[in-house]
C-alpha cells in the first residue's frame, strides 16, 4: 500500500501540473481525486495497521472497528477533496469559460491522462485479484479492500471521462465538454463517498449478519438441550471477531452441573464452526418444569 501512496501522489502532481499547463478543468479534477485517493491511503494504512492491536483493559473487545472508522474517513475526503473541487471546476468553467487550448497543453494533458491511465487500470487489476483471492463474499466483508477497489475504480472512469473532455474541447472549441466531464466525475465521486460512507456507518454503528445469525440459530434451536430460542444477537467488532449474545431456554430437568456442561459444550460448537464468533455470551435459563416436548413437536403444537 506504500507503493501505491506513492504513486498516487506522482499521479496527482502529474495532472495538477498538466492540467494548470492545459488549462484543463477535467484534468484539475482528476488532479483532485487523485489528491483524494492519496489521502485515503493513508487513512487505510491506519485501519489495517490499528485494528491488529490486540485487546487491552480499555477496549475488552479489541480494535476491530479501527477498520470501520478509518473507512469512513476515507468515504468522506473522497466526498470533500474530489466530489467537492470537481464540481467547482465545472462550475468555474461553465460561468467563466477558458482560454482557447494550446496543441502542446493538449498533447500534454492526453500524455498524462495515458499514463495515468496504466496506472490506475494496473492498480484495478490488482484489487480485482484480491478480491477473487478472498473467502465468501469476499468485497463485501472488507471494507479497506472495498474503498481501494471502488477507488481505483473511479479513478479509471475519471481518466477516461477527463480525455473525453479534453478531446471534444480540443476538436469544438468548446470548454462546455471537459466542464460537463468535471461534472459528471464529481457526480460519480459523491455518488461513491456516499455508498461507502453509508456501509462504514453502519459496520460502525453495530451491524448484524443476517446469514449468521440464520445458521446459529438453527444450530442452536437443533440442541437437544435447548427448548427455545428467546434471543439471539449477533454484531460484528472486526474482520476476524463476531460478538454474539444468546438467550436460550433449557429443558427441565438437568442437574447444575449439566447446565455448565451444556454451555460450554454449545459455546465451542459454535466457535468451531464459526471462528469469526470468538465473543460469545449464553444466558441459559432451565425451562418450567412440566411434560417436556422436543422443539419440532412445539412448534407443530403452535
Amino acid at each position: 500500500m506504500l507503493v501505491a501512496l506513492g504513486a498516487n501522489l506522482l499521479i496527482a502532481v502529474a495532472k495538477a501540473v498538466g492540467g494548470l499547463f492545459a488549462g484543463s478543468p477535467a484534468l484539475l479534477s482528476e488532479a483532485a481525486h487523485s489528491v483524494a485517493d492519496s489521502l485515503n491511503e493513508v487513512f487505510l494504512l491506519a485501519a489495517l495497521r490499528r485494528s491488529r492491536r490486540p485487546a487491552d483493559r480499555q477496549h475488552p473487545f479489541g480494535y476491530g472497528k479501527e477498520r470501520f472508522f478509518w473507512s469512513l474517513l476515507a468515504a468522506v475526503g473522497i466526498f470533500v477533496m474530489g466530489g467537492c473541487f470537481s464540481f467547482f471546476q465545472a462550475y468555474e468553467a461553465f460561468t467563466q469559460g477558458g482560454a482557447e487550448e494550446s496543441k502542446s497543453g493538449f498533447v500534454v494533458g492526453l500524455v498524462v491522462l495515458g499514463v495515468a491511465f496504466l496506472a490506475e487500470g494496473t492498480s484495478l487489476a490488482r484489487a480485482v485479484h484480491q478480491v477473487r483471492k478472498q473467502p465468501g463474499e469476499g468485497i463485501g466483508e472488507d471494507p479497506t479492500l472495498r474503498t481501494v477497489l471502488a477507488e481505483d475504480a473511479t479513478a479509471v472512469i475519471g481518466v477516461v471521462l477527463a480525455a473525453a473532455g479534453l478531446v471534444l474541447h480540443r476538436t469544438t472549441g468548446h470548454i462546455e465538454w471537459e466542464a460537463t466531464a468535471s461534472l459528471i466525475i464529481g457526480v460519480l465521486l459523491v455518488f461513491v463517498a456516499y455508498r461507502l460512507g453509508t456501509s462504514a456507518r453502519d459496520q460502525l454503528i453495530g451491524e448484524g449478519d443476517p446469514k449468521l445469525h440464520h445458521a446459529i440459530y438453527e444450530l442452536l434451536d437443533d440442541q437437544p438441550e435447548i427448548e427455545a430460542v428467546a434471543a439471539l444477537h449477533i454484531m460484528r467488532l472486526g474482520m476476524d471477531s463476531t460478538l454474539v449474545a444468546a438467550r436460550v431456554d433449557l429443558v427441565p430437568g438437568l442437574e447444575s452441573e449439566q447446565l455448565e456442561l451444556v454451555s460450554e459444550r454449545i459455546k465451542r460448537t459454535v466457535h468451531e464452526r464459526w471462528p469469526e464468533a470468538d465473543q460469545m455470551f449464553l444466558d441459559v435459563v432451565e425451562a418450567p418444569t412440566g411434560e417436556w416436548r422436543s422443539p419440532a413437536e412445539s412448534a407443530r403444537a403452535n
